[in-house]
């Protein structure tokens, strides 16, 4: 089983990521769930959402307090929330951010990680910091969970193509430190 923390803010798309990416995994004939765990947040609040894929029914329905894979919409959130709390240590971090490999290796050490500056992505694409389809291209780029042609195919249908155009470039643009 994969297990997969989106740390987000509200109105970055957490909770649609995960769930988009849950669909793609049941086209490739897998099982997927995908749930959030929120109170009465509002936009900008922290928001997790939270995504298991596996080959069999998956029977538990719990928040994930041990993840294979975090994935951080913004960056920001590393100085409120502890985002890799219980991350395997085999783990990956996948995060949106400008700065630079050696800091981030310095930040994170002993974790394998992906980075890309999502945020500049959505502004470009999309006229707004949503970086939800963006992150998608991200955590495939590390961990190619499903085809990618299979994701871009479920964003196609769910948006207008400056999205499929974000998840694209990012996934084109992520750097994968290991």
């Amino acid at each position: 089983m994969i297990e997969i923390r989106w740390h987000g803010r509200g109105g970055q798309g957490a909770v649609t990521a995960s769930e988009l990416l849950a669909n793609a995994v049941v086209r490739v004939g897998k099982f997927a769930q995908s749930f959030p765990a929120f109170g009465p947040e509002r936009r900008g609040a922290p928001v997790l959402a939270f995504t298991r894929i596996d080959d069999n029914p998956i029977e538990i329905r719990w928040q994930i307090t041990e993840p294979d894979v975090i994935v951080v919409l913004d960056f920001s959130l590393i100085s409120v929330v502890n985002v890799v709390s219980g991350l395997k240590k085999d783990g990956f971090i996948v995060l949106n951010t400008s700065k630079n490999s050696s800091e981030i290796r310095s930040m994170f050490p002993g974790y394998k990680i992906a980075k890309v500056d999502a945020t500049s992505i959505a502004l470009k694409n999309l006229g707004a910091p949503i970086t939800n389809t963006s992150m998608l291209g991200a955590l495939l780029k590390a961990v190619p969970i499903v085809p990618f042609d299979v994701m871009l195919k479920v964003v196609e249908e769910r948006f207008d193509p400056r999205n499929s155009n974000s998840l694209k470039e990012t996934y084109e643009k992520t750097e994968v430190l290991v």
